[in-house]
């Protein structure tokens, strides 16, 4: 190599170093008072074009740049680049000289530090806007931010599900509010790869940059955006980092509001860029470590930014280029305008409620710019907004969406992966909009099917919300502003292990179960069915205890009745042990009743059945749900049963419930007042107490649901006496969410007179 540069470049050379390389091979070349890079490429048409374009930028910048980029050394025959055969293949040859400085990446960052970056990055892009180039116009490549989208050929190479679902979120994020702007925003030639390992320092100060070798002609916003990407992915808070930035190359190249806009989705683009394309050349080329150098920081910083509102980044992005913030009404003219024209008997949430904006699998965010973790919807179940989910409802409606008295595959389909999860005697499916029609539904088909008319409920079960689930809802008949207990309802005592007739016995679920017996054989008539959850959530998540239904179950049966598990929030994985609650108990119920996360909170319900109770209902009156088990329905539910088998979401909820339930019970022992920590997976009841007593708490569970309020945090109570705190988050939910939440409510509770 040596002897062949010395020909090429007509100067004696000392020494030849390989440097690391991501898809070319550079070496380090000194002579007795130089050095210089000299970079070797395989040859194909469309680089070598590419290469004659940065020689032309390189050209172009050199008087106005002097000493900051690269200068191009000619060869011997004064050619800038050169096609050579090496050894029987292709070649381009070009040096270049060597800058001298520290690497960005190999410097403490300083705020003088970044604000000379941006105020380079500012004067780089200046002299590039009077530049154009034919060849940079017509370049389409994965690392030119408006093309983001040719980084999805790579994401089968992302094999950590994590990262890959929050880089799916990022593409579908990218066409909702990059796509549209995109027409209006500025386009030049930019650097196009302001890394650490490009940017040259010096005292504190930005002295070069090198490696021109990304050269696009793009957003001008972009060189910001990688810029900001590379210089705060290995920061605990991203953001104050990123406003110096905006700020000094605001000063000197002023940023357009439109550009602040998208800068938020950018910074998350060039980051999914940086993982899809570090993840594919380790699948083709392992032993490249310089092509997943930025890896680790990446991941970390992707995360770290899905959980900043993108309302907080872009007011803070806006106030450090001088423009307004984004104002939302107050919030007391949001309620009053919602109470303009919905009843107030829809009731909210907090003594602050809170206005939504945007939500990202565990976090919601709202319009003040606030992040949210949420503890607490279990409707979305695999995750707020999840990408696979979405993207199966768009493609779905954009095909086809009708009611069921059409074929379509999608009916079909659904069912049968849906019953796949249960028992063989439970192999008819009913589809309906809610869990509360589907309620409705299991209660009607049970009294046809038995002919009887009595039903038993559990105590402080809940059902829905028709008339028919109000009927069966201790929750709802029995509250002060109730319609009371109808005569055709026979209600069966709880069976609470922490408080109640056989708190704390070893053979609880087993006595409480022969109570029940008893009250069925003392019944005036035949019951028809016996519905209940098998962890009774508006009680306060209560789960059931052990045996309860094996007494139960049986002696329904025997008098000719159907045993209905409500599986509405306890069911497709949540308990972590039990893919539905009723296995808990060791019992197979003869209905099932699904709603809720079915469909991620897309409106749908499930009523799943015996062959013997569908053929029964067959006989009556028609069914028909008109939007029951509809296409787009079912498409967004067949997604969340492969999210729940994709992402092990199942074991997840085993796992951090576990660790979650654990970590509270640590809490418990120091704090009195929580009385009892209890259920399965992520569906889990704190009992707030009076120390030293059972007796409820009502206002310190209030208290404490609203102070993890204030603190980002989203639980809320329930119970007869709304004093348990109640936590059902989505199944994504990680130990460092649950360190979050568990150490929130310890400051809180440490902060109390006495617990």
């Amino acid at each position: 190599m040596k002897t062949v540069l010395e020909n090429e470049f007509g100067f004696p050379i000392t020494s030849v170093e390989l440097l690391n390389g991501y898809d070319n091979q550079n070496y380090k070349v000194s002579t007795a008072d130089s050095e210089y890079i000299f970079k070797s490429y395989r040859y194909n048409s469309e680089l070598h074009a590419i290469i004659n374009a940065e020689n032309s930028t390189l050209l172009y910048l050199a008087d106005k740049l002097a000493g900051k980029i690269p200068r191009i050394i000619p060869f011997a025959d004064q050619q800038n680049s050169k096609l050579v055969s090496e050894n029987g293949t292709q070649k381009i040859y070009r040096m270049l000289s060597y800058l001298e400085g520290d690497f960005l990446g190999d410097v403490a960052p300083s705020k003088k530090l970044m604000q000379s970056l941006g105020a380079f990055m500012a004067r780089l892009d200046q002299e590039l806007s009077t530049f154009s180039n034919d060849t940079l116009k017509a370049r389409q490549w994965e690392w030119d931010l408006q093309y983001f989208d040719l980084n999805k050929k790579y994401l089968n190479a992302v094999t950590n599900t994590l990262d890959k679902k929050v880089i799916e979120y990022f593409f579908l994020q990218f066409e909702e509010n990059v796509r549209h702007v995109m027409p209006y925003l500025r386009k030049q030639v930019i650097h196009n790869d302001a890394n650490e390992w490009n940017i040259l320092v010096k005292n504190e100060e930005v002295i070069g940059i090198i490696d021109f070798g990304d050269l696009a002609h793009s957003f001008l916003i972009n060189e910001l955006a990688i810029a900001i990407t590379y210089a705060c992915y290995d920061k605990e808070d991203p953001l104050p980092w990123a406003t110096i930035l905006i700020e000094s190359y605001h000063k000197i190249l002023p940023l357009e509001e439109i550009e602040l806009q998208v800068l938020y989705y950018l910074i998350a683009a060039r980051l999914c860029t940086s993982l899809c394309n570090s993840a594919y050349a380790k699948k083709i080329d392992p032993a490249n470590s310089y092509a997943s150098i930025s890896e680790v920081n990446a991941r970390q910083m992707l995360h770290k930014w899905l959980a900043i509102n993108p309302i907080k980044a872009e007011n803070t992005f806006r106030k450090a280029a001088g423009f307004t913030a984004i104002t939302t009404p107050a919030i007391e003219t949001i309620i009053q305008r919602r109470h303009q024209y919905v009843s107030n008997s829809l009731s909210l949430s907090y003594e602050h409620p809170i206005h939504m904006s945007r939500s990202a699998f565990q976090y919601m965010y709202d319009t003040a710019g606030n992040t949210f973790l949420d503890a607490y919807n279990n409707i979305p179940h695999v995750g707020h907004s999840h990408p696979k989910v979405v993207k199966a409802g768009q493609q779905q409606l954009a095909k086809l969406n009708t009611n069921t008295r059409y074929l379509y595959d999608q009916l079909a389909d659904y069912a049968e992966k849906l019953r796949s999860y249960f028992p063989d005697s439970l192999n008819k499916v009913f589809f309906v909009n809610s869990g509360s029609a589907a309620s409705d539904l299991a209660i009607r088909m049970a009294l046809y099917h038995t002919k009887a008319k009595q039903l038993m409920v559990m105590e402080s079960g809940y059902h829905g919300n028709t008339q028919t689930a109000i009927e069966i809802s201790d929750y709802k008949f029995n509250n002060p502003k109730g319609e009371g207990q109808k005569n055709h309802i026979l209600k069966t005592p709880l069976p609470n292990t922490y408080q109640g007739k056989y708190a704390e016995v070893k053979n609880a679920g087993e006595l409480y179960g022969k109570d029940a017996v008893q009250q069925i054989s003392k019944a005036s008539e035949p019951i028809a069915a016996f519905i209940c959850e098998p962890v009774v959530g508006c009680a306060g998540q209560i789960p059931l205890a052990e045996g309860y239904l094996k007494e139960v179950y049986p002696a329904i049966r025997s008098q000719g009745g159907v045993c209905i598990s409500d599986e509405v929030q306890t069911g497709f994985g949540r308990l972590g042990d039990y893919f539905w609650g009723y296995e808990a108990q060791g019992v197979i119920p003869d209905m099932v009743i699904l709603g809720k996360p079915i469909a991620n909170g897309h409106p749908m319900g499930a009523v799943v059945c015996t062959q013997e109770i569908a053929n029964s209902f067959e006989k009556g009156v028609e069914f028909f749900s008109s939007f029951g088990g509809n296409p787009v329905s079912c498409a967004i539910a067949t997604a969340v049963l492969e999210v729940i088998e994709e992402e092990n979401l199942q074991q997840n909820a085993k796992k951090v419930g576990e660790y979650y339930q654990n970590q509270l019970k640590q809490l418990a022992k120091k704090h009195k007042c929580l009385g009892d920590v209890r259920g399965y997976g992520l569906f889990i009841g704190i009992e707030i107490v009076q120390i030293g007593t059972k007796n409820p708490d009502t206002a310190l569970a209030k208290h404490l649901k609203n102070q993890m309020r204030k603190s980002h945090i989203l639980l809320s109570t329930d119970g007869p006496f709304d004093n348990v705190i109640k936590s059902k988050p989505p199944l994504c939910f990680s130990k460092e969410n649950v360190d979050t939440v568990v150490s929130n409510l310890e400051r809180i509770l440490e902060a109390l007179p006495s617990t």
